[in-house]
């Protein structure tokens, strides 16, 4: 709920929201993108922003502001001055942090205005083809007959691909070691060397490895099956119902920036997304289009929140 100075009327609220909106932007939007260069984030952040500085008849500058496992970037966001011309590109990364990492100088659900989720990332399950394990079903029961003896990859402490191999451990009961890595990309060529069994990581890392058979792919993470390989079960459907690990991101502003330039942006953001180019390019770059509205995408953070804090709890996950 917006908050403006009680001597305003309602009649004269109106006339200085909707005056505000139509004056909107009058100078170049920050675009802040909480990681460094040449990641999924950025990449889809570059490929959707010049459509959107087209539209709005501004710049819309993508700013790189990485570093803390996106708190540096996020907290800029947070501290900005609500009128929409510095947004955040957030991701699944800033609802695992709330209960992964200590005293965040902001807060996902108070310090932020939605303006909607734009996109999901395909993970996927790889096995090295040299583990006896051909699905989901047979991985957990080996992992049962040999515990604490496979290993598994992920992008790096605290990442999505971290948490979900946690998911996959609480979930089963099973013991498997987890071996960090900078980034998926290492993470995926040591996994082709045979130095991890097992890795989450992003389409983008492991796709070519799996079309060449050098991993093989036992179900994607997220919720439905992916466009990019429509053919993989999820996890879910694979032997692990309720499991869904989803990464995801979406535009948010600083708190109290006013509805009508929220719903401005997320109109201006959908008609992007409809782009046959744009959408290609997306999903190119392992990305698919999936728009969600700011309430949807409230609820969405609130209930990630959730799901992660239970997840670093039961696993005792810990981030030094």
């Amino acid at each position: 709920m917006k908050h403006f100075p009680h001597v305003l009327t309602a009649p004269l609220l109106i006339t200085v929201i909707t005056a505000h909106a139509q004056s909107y932007p009058s100078k170049p939007i920050r675009l802040i993108v909480p990681f460094p260069a040449g990641g999924p984030t950025d990449v889809t952040a570059r490929i959707i922003s010049p459509k959107i500085s087209e539209a709005l008849g501004q710049n819309v500058i993508v700013e790189n502001r990485g570093g803390a496992s996106s708190i540096i970037g996020s907290d800029l966001v947070a501290k900005s001055p609500p009128d929409g011309y510095t947004l955040l590109n957030c991701t699944v990364t800033n609802t695992i942090n709330v209960s992964l990492i200590p005293k965040i100088p902001y807060d996902m659900v108070r310090d932020f205005d939605p303006v909607g989720q734009l996109f999901i990332t395909t993970s996927i399950l790889t096995a090295h083809p040299s583990l006896p394990a051909k699905s989901v079903k047979e991985l957990i029961a080996l992992a049962k007959a040999r515990p604490g003896l496979l290993t598994y990859g992920s992008a790096g402490n605290g990442s999505p691909s971290h948490l979900a191999g946690e998911l996959l451990k609480t979930m089963t009961g099973i013991t498997l070691l987890h071996i960090p890595y900078k980034g998926g990309g290492p993470a995926a060529v040591e996994q082709v060397a045979g130095q991890v069994q097992l890795a989450f990581l992003s389409a983008p890392a492991v796709v070519p490895f799996i079309k060449n058979g050098r991993l093989r792919a036992l179900g994607v993470t997220n919720a439905k099956r992916s466009i990019i390989l429509p053919d993989l079960p999820t996890i879910a459907e694979a032997g692990l119902p309720g499991y869904e690990s989803e990464g995801w991101s979406g535009i948010f502003a600083p708190a109290k920036t006013p509805v009508a330039i929220v719903q401005r942006l997320y109109s201006e953001f959908a008609a992007a997304l409809r782009d046959n180019d744009i959408r290609a390019k997306l999903i190119a770059a392992g990305t698919e289009p999936a728009l969600a509205s700011s309430d949807e995408m409230g609820k969405k953070v609130r209930d990630e929140i959730a799901r992660w804090s239970k997840v670093v709890k039961a696993s005792g996950m810990r981030v030094d």
